[in-house]
């Protein structure tokens, strides 16, 4: 589609791809930053069984094509300067020829994506994090089963013949485009610092890789997981080949950049926004006191700092991997948006709710909100849940427990099934995950970071209660924002600043201490069943 306003008068242009983990948007923005021009493709997903989550590298390329073609469409392609990628930190293998292999039990080499979300290798992350190797403190202490050391052990020990064996190359996601869009293998510093435990600094730990089993990635300097590394941004090799030009509409040779991971891009965005004139806290202090959350599936709360923080739980420090120069600890939680979708559609009235949503042209969501705002009378919309309580962690916890035994719970359900119900269950579902950002938020501050500002960007922040909840639970201004300090101010808009209720903080507060009870008692829960 075509933005309004959009400028096609001549100039530069630049054509941005985000992959994320339902669909492929595109972009074409001058040299100003404007938006010009968007498009998005959905692609696909299998999930063979429970915790197995898996695309097709394929797929992916050809939604690429798709909505690149579509954001260039009427503009003269010579103008076109550039193009990045960015992309979920999911695990691509491919054989020695660059041909898809099959990361799953059926052998089907059109799923050759492991993807982020995936939790199939949790009995390989606990043996790594036993080992305790040094590597271990650059993510918080523990490794994620989320990032791609366990999913690696995980094809070794499960699928030996059919992949680990004829494999020739693992990418990140972010880097597999890239290397599709030039045909230059290397790796991008932000994917291989964040999620393949590489050091800016020091390279790839040969021990850590001998101690989990995974010695043979050593052989030729690692040139299965990546032995040519660059800053987010440097532009590779000879810029677009020709096949992949044809097959994305685009010139040959235009520079192509060096890709970050898409929570990583979404940071970089809105961290280094101009705010002046905005009454924020942020204005005329650091960049470090600023904490972008990118919420979309899952959300990822990305704070940077001049030295290293060392923060329990929550991954990173990492240098260099999303801001030239500083720090990042990136908090998370596993599941967000898919939460909310998975409360909502399991709902026994959600046909009754699409239904009525479809009727006023509006999202289940929009209606959900305005639906909430008629039931809720004279009080605030956020005091509908003074008996309903949510912990969010139904796909386990991120940050800042680390703890992927972890699972969801509801305290304060009724018989009723209306759709009242629903719409408080929603709310209270909000509510959780601006809770869990708020326990990010207290972790982060505890270790050395000082936080004055959210930043959202990301699907979620699309929505008015997820930001006024946000806004509310953690006390802090939010910005929902639509680069590098001096480029980020230029290139990234404030969209809409959201101030706190600060006369409900009590009420938040106290459902905060409800909070932090439920996980205390799921814990004792699990002690007493663990008993002899």
């Amino acid at each position: 589609m075509e933005v309004p306003g959009g400028d096609r008068e001549p100039g530069s242009y630049y054509v941005g791809v985000d992959v994320g983990t339902g669909s492929v948007r595109a972009a074409l923005v001058d040299q100003r930053g404007t938006l010009v021009a968007f498009a998005d493709q959905p692609i696909n997903q299998w999930e063979p069984q429970f915790n197995h989550h898996e695309q097709s590298s394929e797929d992916i390329w050809a939604a690429c094509c798709v909505v690149t073609k579509k954001v260039v469409q009427g503009i003269n392609l010579n103008r076109i300067r550039g193009l990045g990628f960015d992309a979920t930190c999911s695990l691509v293998v491919l054989d020695k020829e660059f041909r898809p292999l099959p990361v799953n039990h059926e052998g089907d080499p059109h799923r050759n994506i492991i993807m982020w979300l995936d939790h199939r290798a949790i009995s390989q992350v606990h043996r790594i994090n036993e080992t305790k190797h040094s590597v271990l403190q650059y993510v918080g202490g523990v490794m994620s089963v989320e990032m791609q050391a366990p999913k690696l052990l995980w094809l070794k020990e499960n699928l030996r013949e059919t992949c680990w064996d004829k494999a020739g190359h693992f990418f990140d996601l972010p880097d597999f485009l890239s290397w599709k869009a030039t045909g230059v293998p290397a790796r991008s510093l932000c994917s291989l610092v964040c999620k393949w435990t590489y050091s800016a600094e020091k390279g790839w730990d040969d021990s850590f890789w001998k101690v989990i089993g995974l010695e043979d990635l050593i052989a030729n300097n690692y040139n299965k997981i990546g032995n040519k590394v660059l800053p987010p941004g440097a532009s590779l090799g000879s810029g677009l080949t020709p096949k992949a030009a044809k097959d994305l509409g685009l010139p040959a040779g235009i520079a192509v950049a060096a890709s970050l991971i898409d929570a990583h891009a979404g940071g970089l965005g809105v961290i280094g926004a101009d705010v002046r004139g905005h009454g924020l806290a942020c204005e005329g202090q650091p960049v470090t006191s600023r904490l972008a959350v990118i919420c979309g599936t899952s959300s990822c709360h990305m704070g940077i700092s001049k030295n290293p923080i060392f923060v329990p739980g929550v991954w990173g420090p990492y240098f260099s991997a999303m801001v030239p120069g500083f720090w990042l600890n990136e908090g998370g939680q596993s599941v967000t948006g898919k939460l909310i979708d998975h409360m909502v559609q399991g709902h026994a009235v959600f046909p009754e709710l699409q239904a009525k949503a479809t009727a006023r042209c509006q999202s289940v969501y929009a209606y959900l909100n305005s639906h909430l705002d008629l039931i809720k009378k004279t009080q605030p919309v956020g005091f509908l849940t003074v008996d309903l309580h949510v912990w969010p962690d139904f796909h386990g916890n991120r940050s800042p427990l680390a703890d992927l035994t972890l699972k969801g719970m509801v305290t304060g359900l009724k018989l009723s099934q209306d759709l009242d119900d629903l719409a408080i269950l929603y709310l209270a579902t909000v509510q959780a995950i601006a809770f869990g950002t708020r326990l990010i938020i207290e972790a982060m501050e505890t270790a050395g970071h000082s936080i004055s500002t959210l930043f959202l960007c990301g699907g979620l922040s699309k929505n008015p209660l997820f930001v006024q909840m946000h806004a509310d639970i953690t006390g802090g201004k939010t910005e929902a924002s639509f680069t590098y300090l001096e480029a980020m101010a230029r290139m990234s808009k404030v969209g809409k600043v959201v101030f706190p209720r600060c006369e409900d903080k009590r009420y938040y507060d106290k459902k905060y201490q409800v909070f932090l009870k439920l996980v205390e008692h799921q814990k004792e829960y699990a002690a007493i069943m663990k008993r002899d």
